[in-house]
């Protein structure tokens, strides 16, 4: 079959939840997952007696105990390589230390002995439904992962978002895997949990879990094609130029349109004087994480992105030849 990529076999698995210690519904559903799993008390496996372990992961439960985003700094800011290698002392940020045994548990970043996939569970007050969120146009695991999720998830809308790292490393919890993804549900505000938004997101680790099964066991994925939004920028909200206190809010025409086009000339911003402020790009672009209350310290107000159409190829499994040749192969990498 032309076209056609020959992936490893995916045989360790993480799904984290609780990397932001307010964003309830990765804390609750990994929280029932383990209960699930302390009543199995056994690993799951493919039909073909192929064993697949999943990793459940509480990443931040200092942060979780107090319902906070975090207790010193944003962990999921803290695995470049330059964080996860750095001295350990009585004065290093609780989630930096916190980064190193995750590093440790799922890693090392990098390595050979990485997880093959890990899916870091997030929610974001925006209105974005389902979204995937990735530092590759081109992993190929993630890609058809997310086309599994449109096909089963037919009435939320699903959607890959690629961030572009070429020029600098990826800092969050999923790159310590050989694949990884964040998976962002909401619209939820931090410190609740909402039923229908923890339902998508149990459904959408339920349906990844099923394409790893089927992938393991030898099913052939069809390529195609999928949209792709590449992040361009992020805008931040208008400021005092002396308090550095906001002067606008998200227009309300713009506010919960996430992946609705802005056009030039389009309502951004509404003063609290009651001024519209327009959008004055050069091109259209699509904005998500409109108003996510996590981002006002981060100084960003909503992010853009352009829209692709990316083809993918067919993908099965490895023999255990071709795997062999391939571990023999990252081992050498690895080591030069």
């Amino acid at each position: 079959m032309k076209d056609q990529s020959r992936l490893p076999r995916l045989s360790r698995v993480a799904v984290c939840g609780g990397t932001h210690g307010n964003e309830l519904s990765g804390v609750y559903l990994v929280r029932e997952l383990l209960k699930v799993k302390k009543k199995k008390k056994k690993e799951e496996e493919d039909e073909d007696g192929g064993a697949m372990s999943v990793l459940l992961v509480l990443s931040n439960p200092r942060a979780m105990q107090q319902c906070l985003r975090y207790i010193d700094t944003d962990l999921n800011r803290c695995f470049t390589h330059a964080c996860l290698i750095g001295p350990t002392l009585d004065k290093t940020p609780y989630e930096m230390r916190r980064a190193r045994e995750l590093n440790a548990m799922l890693g090392p970043k990098g390595s050979a002995g990485a997880m093959d996939l890990i899916c870091d569970l997030h929610n974001t007050t925006a209105n974005m439904g389902l979204s995937l969120i990735t530092y590759s146009d081109h992993d190929w695991i993630c890609m058809h992962i997310f086309r599994h999720l449109q096909r089963q998830i037919p009435d939320t809308p699903v959607r890959y978002i690629h961030y572009d790292v070429t020029s600098k490393e990826s800092y969050s919890l999923d790159s310590v895997g050989k694949h990884g993804f964040a998976m962002e549900v909401g619209p939820q505000p931090h410190g609740v949990v909402r039923s229908n938004i923890y339902t998508t997101m149990k459904s959408g680790v339920q349906y990844m879990l099923d394409w790893v099964h089927f992938f393991n066991s030898g099913v052939i994925f069809d390529g195609g094609f999928m949209d792709v939004f590449t992040v361009v920028k992020h805008i931040d909200y208008p400021r005092d130029g002396e308090t550095h206190n906001i002067t606008a809010a998200i227009h309300p025409q713009l506010q919960d349109r996430d992946f609705c086009l802005l056009r030039p000339g389009d309502p951004l911003f509404q003063t609290f004087s009651g001024e519209t402020l327009r959008y004055t790009g050069s091109e259209p672009l699509y904005p998500f994480f409109i108003n996510e209350s996590a981002y006002y310290e981060k100084g960003i107000a909503l992010c853009l992105a352009r829209k692709r159409r990316v083809k993918i190829p067919s993908v099965r499994v490895q023999t255990e030849e071709e795997e062999r040749q391939n571990e023999q192969r990252y081992t050498s990498e690895e080591e030069e």
